[in-house]
C-alpha cells in the first residue's frame, strides 16, 4: 500500500484521521462479489449468466424516437373508456362540473403517480416483476399482481376488439345492416321480426345478430362462430405487433395513435353541422353544482382517473424501461396526463353533438306518433276540437306546438289523462337518457350514424378508431405482462408471446359464447377495480415510505438533472395514500351495499332485466378478486421467511478481516461501480445516494445501524468486533 495513503498514515501516526469507505478501498483490487469471499449469500458463480445479465443490459432495446415513446404512451392510456366512459359519468355527476373534480383527482392523485411509475421503470429499466423486487423485495408481488391483473383485462378487451372488428367488416354496404329491422315470413305473410320491433333495429342487431345472447348467464348456447372468428383476428393483430418488440409495436402506435384524432376531429366537425347538436353539447356542459358535494361523484371520478391513465397494470413501467436514464419522464408524465384530459373532453364533445342530433330525429319521431293520437282522438270525439290552438298546424308540427297542445289537454283531462297514453316528448328527457360502454358504441352512435349522408363511410371510421383505441391499449397490457416475464425469468420473447396470445385465445373462448357478454361485465367489473387499487397503493408506499421519498427525490434529481418539485414529495408521501385509501374504502363499501348483478337480455320481452350472479357466478367473481391479490401476501410471506429467494439481486458485503458489513447503497454512484461492481457508471442502473464517510478510533459518530431492507439490496450495516486497524 502506497505511504501516502490515510490507512499507512494511520498506522504510523496518533493524529485523528476521518476517512470514507472509499479511501479505504481505494487501493483494493476490483472484487466481483460472486467469485471472492464477500460472497455471503452462499449464490454460486454463474459465468454464463452474468455474461447473459451484462448482455441483456447492453442489447435492451430501445425506443427508436422520443416521439415514438410519447404516442405509445398515449395510444396505452387513451382507451375506450375515453370514448364511451367518460362522457357518461359526465352526463351522469353534473355536466360541466364533473370535469372539477376529476381534473383536481387527475393533479393531486393521477399525475404524481403515473410519474411515479414512469420514473422507477426509466430508472431501474425493467418491467414491474424487476422494478418492485429492486425497490422492495418483500413487496415483489406487486408486480406479480400487475401480471395477473393485464392478463384478466387483457382476456375480455380483446373481445371488445373483436366485436368492433365485426361491425367494422359489416359496415361495407348500404344501407346498414341495423338501420331497420328485418321481415320474416310467416307463410305468406311478411312480417317484422317481433323482438326487433318491441326494441329497435339497432338493439336487435346487436343483442340477436352480433351477440346472439342468451337470457342469464346460466344458459351457455355454445360458441358463437362469428364472434370466435373475429376474437382470433383480434389475438393475431395483438400478436402480430408484440411479435417483434417495441420496434415493431412502437410504429404501429404511429398509426394506432393518431388515427383515433383525426377520426374523431372529422366527426366532431361532421357532429356540429347536424341539427340539434348544439342542444346536446349545452345539455352536456351545463353544470350541475350540487353534483359536486356528493361523495359518489367524487369517488367515481377517482376511479375514472386511476384507470384513465393505466395506472398498475405495469404497461406504463414497461414502456418507460425502454427510455435512456436522462429522458425527461416528468414532462413525459405531465404531458400524457393532459393530452388524456384532453382526448376525454374531445370525445364527449364528439358523442353529445352526435347522441343531441339523435335525441332531435327521436323527439320529431315521438311528436310525430303522438299527433296521430291526438288526431285518432279528435275524429272519435274523444277530444273536443275546441282544445286545439288555433295555430296548431298538424301537417307542420313543431315540438314547441305540440308541448303547448300536450299541456292544454292535460289540464283540461286531468282526471283520465293517463288513459290517453300521450307523451311529454321532451328533448331534455331524450338527452338524459345515459348510456355507456356498449350501449353508447354499439347501440346508441351507431343508430345515430343511420340518418347520417354517407352512413356506412361514417361507420367504417368509427369502428377503425374503436380498434385502434382497443390495439394500442392491448399493446401496453400486453407489455405489462411479457416485458417483466421477460426480464426476470429470461424465456425467448417470441416464443412467450405466441404462447401466450395463443393461450389467452383458449381461456377467452369463454367470452364468445352466447352467455359471453356477461362474463365480459363480470370481468370488467371486479377483475381489475380492487386488485389494482392495492397495488398501487403499495406502489406508493414502496417508494414514499419503505425506500425513501427523500432518497427517491435526490435519485431524480441526479436522473433528470434538475430536482422535480416539492408538491410530488407531499402527494407521493402523504396525498396520494390517503386518497387512495379512502378510494379502496369506498370500492368495497360500494361492493358490499350494491349486490353484484349484471343486466340480461330477454328475447320474449325484448328489453334488459338485472339479474343477480347465480352461486357458482359468485364463486368465480370472488376468485377472480383473490387470485389477482394473492401475489401480494404470497411473495411477502415467502421472503418475509426466506423460503425463497429476495429477487432483488441483493449485495451483501462483508469483509472477513473487516470492521463492517456495509450497504453499497451508502456509497457514491462512482464508488459502488469502481470498487465493488467493476463497472463504469452508465452501465449500472443502480441510482446512489450522496457520499457518507465515518470517523476512525475515537470519533463520536458510529456507522448507522438498519435492519430494514430499505435500500435496493436490502442489506444494511452491522458492526463486528474486529478492530479496524486489521482492514
Amino acid at each position: 500500500m502506497p505511504k501516502n495513503s490515510k490507512v499507512t498514515q494511520r498506522e504510523h501516526s496518533s493524529e485523528h484521521v476521518t476517512e470514507s469507505v472509499a479511501d479505504l478501498l481505494a487501493h483494493q483490487e476490483p472484487v466481483d462479489y460472486k467469485r471472492s469471499v464477500l460472497n455471503v449469500t452462499g449464490e454460486a458463480w454463474d459465468k454464463q449468466k452474468e455474461g447473459d445479465e451484462d448482455l441483456d443490459e447492453e442489447n435492451r432495446p430501445a425506443w427508436n424516437s422520443k416521439l415514438q415513446y410519447i404516442l405509445a404512451q398515449i395510444g396505452y392510456s387513451v382507451g375506450l373508456g375515453n370514448v364511451w366512459r367518460f362522457p357518461y359519468l359526465c352526463q351522469k355527476n353534473g355536466g360541466g362540473a364533473y370535469l372539477v373534480p376529476y381534473l383536481v383527482l387527475l393533479i393531486i392523485i393521477g399525475l404524481p403517480l403515473f410519474f411515479l411509475e414512469l420514473a422507477v421503470g426509466q430508472r431501474i429499466r425493467r418491467g414491474s416483476i424487476g422494478v418492485w423486487n429492486y425497490i422492495c423485495p418483500r413487496l415483489g408481488g406487486i408486480g406479480y399482481a400487475s401480471c395477473l391483473v393485464c392478463f384478466f383485462v387483457g382476456l375480455y378487451y380483446n373481445v371488445i376488439i373483436g366485436w368492433s372488428i365485426f361491425y367494422f367488416f359489416k359496415s361495407f354496404q348500404y344501407p346498414l345492416p341495423w338501420s331497420e329491422c328485418p321481415i320474416v315470413r310467416n307463410g305468406s305473410v311478411a312480417v317484422v321480426e317481433t323482438e326487433c320491433e318491441r326494441s329497435s333495429a339497432t338493439t336487435y342487431f346487436w343483442y340477436r345478430e352480433t351477440l346472439d345472447i342468451s337470457n342469464s348467464i346460466s344458459e351457455s348456447g355454445g360458441l358463437n362462430w362469428k364472434m370466435t372468428l373475429c376474437l382470433l383476428v383480434a389475438w393475431s393483430l395483438v400478436g402480430l405487433a408484440m411479435i417483434k418488440g417495441i420496434q415493431s409495436s412502437g410504429k404501429v402506435m404511429y398509426f394506432s395513435s393518431l388515427f383515433p384524432y383525426l377520426v374523431l376531429v372529422c366527426f366532431l366537425v361532421r357532429g356540429l353541422l347536424l341539427r340539434g347538436a348544439v342542444d346536446g353539447i349545452m345539455h352536456m356542459f351545463t353544470p350541475k353544482l350540487d353534483k359536486m358535494l356528493d361523495p359518489q361523484v367524487w369517488r367515481e371520478a377517482a376511479t375514472q382517473v386511476f384507470f384513465a391513465l393505466g395506472l398498475g397494470f405495469g404497461g406504463v413501467i414497461a414502456f418507460s424501461s425502454y427510455n435512456k436514464q436522462d429522458n425527461n419522464c416528468h414532462f413525459d408524465a405531465t404531458l400524457v396526463s393532459f393530452i388524456n384530459f384532453f382526448t376525454s373532453v374531445l370525445a364527449t364533445l364528439v358523442v353529445f353533438a352526435v347522441l343531441g342530433f339523435k335525441a332531435n330525429i327521436m323527439n320529431e319521431k315521438c311528436v310525430v306518433e303522438n299527433a296521430e293520437k291526438i288526431l285518432g282522438y279528435l275524429n272519435t270525439n274523444v277530444l273536443s276540437h275546441d282544445l286545439i290552438p288555433p295555430h296548431v298546424n298538424f301537417s307542420h308540427l313543431t315540438a314547441k306546438d305540440y308541448n303547448e297542445m300536450y299541456r292544454v289537454i292535460m289540464t283540461v283531462k286531468e282526471g283520465h289523462f293517463k288513459e290517453l297514453g300521450l307523451d311529454a316528448c321532451l328533448l331534455e328527457d331524450e338527452l338524459n337518457k345515459s348510456v355507456q360502454g356498449t350501449g353508447l358504441a354499439f347501440i346508441a352512435f351507431t343508430e345515430a350514424m343511420t340518418h347520417f349522408p354517407a352512413s356506412p363511410f361514417w361507420s367504417v371510421m368509427f369502428f377503425l378508431m374503436l380498434i385502434n383505441l382497443g390495439l394500442g391499449s392491448m399493446i401496453g397490457t400486453m407489455s405489462g405482462i411479457t416485458t417483466p416475464i421477460i426480464d426476470t425469468f429470461k424465456v425467448r420473447k417470441e416464443v412467450f408471446t405466441v404462447g401466450c396470445c395463443i393461450f389467452a385465445f383458449v381461456v377467452g373462448l369463454i367470452f364468445v359464447q352466447r352467455s359471453g357478454n356477461y362474463f365480459v361485465t363480470m370481468f370488467d367489473d371486479y377483475s381489475a377495480t380492487l386488485p389494482l387499487t392495492v397495488v398501487v397503493i403499495l406502489e406508493n408506499i414502496a417508494v414514499a415510505w419503505i425506500y425513501g421519498t427523500k432518497k427517491f427525490m435526490q435519485e431524480l434529481t441526479e436522473m433528470l438533472g434538475f430536482r422535480p418539485y416539492q408538491y410530488y414529495y407531499y402527494t407521493w408521501k402523504y396525498v396520494s395514500p390517503i386518497c387512495m385509501a379512502v378510494l379502496m374504502t369506498a370500492s368495497i363499501i360500494q361492493l358490499g351495499v350494491s349486490p353484484p348483478g349484471y343486466s340480461a337480455w330477454i328475447r320474449e320481452e325484448a328489453a334488459e332485466k338485472f339479474l343477480f350472479y347465480p352461486t357458482w357466478a359468485m364463486a368465480i367473481l370472488i376468485c377472480l378478486i383473490i387470485l389477482a391479490s394473492l401475489p401480494l401476501p404470497l411473495v411477502f410471506i415467502l421472503r418475509q421467511f426466506h423460503l425463497v429467494s429476495d429477487g432483488s439481486n441483493a449485495l451483501s458485503v462483508t469483509y472477513k478481516k473487516g470492521r463492517m458489513m456495509k450497504d453499497i447503497s451508502n456509497l457514491e454512484d462512482n464508488d459502488e461501480t469502481r470498487f465493488i461492481l467493476s463497472k463504469v457508471p452508465s452501465e449500472t442502473p443502480s441510482p446512489m445516494p450522496t457520499h457518507r464517510s465515518y470517523l476512525g478510533p475515537g470519533g463520536n459518530s458510529p456507522m448507522e445501524m438498519s435492519s430494514a431492507p430499505n435500500g435496493r439490496y436490502g442489506s444494511g450495516y452491522l458492526l463486528a468486533s474486529t478492530p479496524e486497524s486489521e482492514l
